[in-house]
């Protein structure tokens, strides 16, 4: 980071200046990363019950924005050198450029051997493949100003980069908001579900007030009220229907609701 400063500033690079601030914006990145794993590796405890998981989920989202906002900054600083172009020293650009390429390969290396479906480690490779994009964007604007002499080539690129790295962040920013919101994950059909479940315990007689949000991307909760035919036995459904929820969906923590008539909640009180 503090040498592409250094080598923005020589060489009058924007892509170098910008790919410097989105490393600093990576600094914070991968240390909130880092602290969002190591919190969430806390056990549960009598104020959060279900421990310190979605911390990681609130880092992702965080992670996310601060990219939103970098890429806003970059594109605004790459229109005003298109109408403003300003010299850039190729050399120097080149130099730089390819070193931050070999770190920014080593950190996307090591991060990608990591959890894929972990929020909060995709996160944090976002941040370094965008820095690994906008490295290959100010070698090739290197190579285009030192064989041509064409300037406007570094902040268009950078714009290039800039909407590579926005569509990376937005959804970033839209799964992590999705988890933070409680909603359904997004492989789940609930309709089909009460379908299967009918089919695969004959007990069964309907399926309702379903309900499942994710605590991570990992760890899929759900709550279902289930009626089943008169005699049949309300024990052995409840260990079925949570034996299908952890074989077939791999939820593993589900609260079921079985009921011999008509649904509890909808009930009117006596009175």
């Amino acid at each position: 980071m503090f040498v592409e400063i250094v080598g923005g500033l020589i060489s009058g690079s924007l892509a170098l200046l910008a790919d410097a601030g989105h490393m600093f914006t990576d600094l914070a990145a991968l240390s909130l990363a880092w602290f969002a794993f190591r919190i969430s590796q806390k056990p549960s405890d009598e104020k959060r019950s279900y421990g310190y998981h979605r911390f990681q989920v609130i880092a992702a989202f965080v992670n996310g924005i601060t990219l939103v906002f970098l890429v806003g900054w970059i594109v605004i600083e790459a229109v005003v050198r298109l109408f403003k172009p300003v010299e850039v020293e190729g050399n120097v650009m080149l130099i730089v450029a390819a070193l931050g390429l070999i770190v920014n390969v080593i950190a996307f290396v090591i991060l990608h051997g990591g959890d894929r479906k972990n929020i909060n480690m995709r996160g944090a490779a976002v941040h370094v493949l965008g820095d690994m994009l906008g490295s290959v964007a100010t070698i090739v604007g290197g190579l285009v100003i030192k064989g041509t002499g064409w300037t406007p080539i570094d902040p268009l690129l950078s714009i290039f980069v800039a909407a590579l790295v926005f569509r990376s962040a937005f959804d970033l920013v839209k799964k992590s908001a999705h988890i933070l919101l409680e909603g359904s994950p997004e492989w789940l059909d609930t309709d089909r579900l009460r379908r299967d479940l009918k089919e695969a315990i004959p007990d069964i007689t309907d399926v309702h007030h379903v309900h499942a949000w994710s605590l991570t991307p990992e760890k899929t909760m759900m709550t279902l009220h289930a009626n089943i035919t008169p005699g049949a036995d309300n024990v052995s459904a409840l260990i079925a229907i949570k034996k299908y929820l952890a074989g077939e969906l791999g939820i593993k923590h589900s609260t079921v609701q079985v009921e011999l008539s008509e649904c509890s909640d909808e009930m009117e009180p006596e009175g």
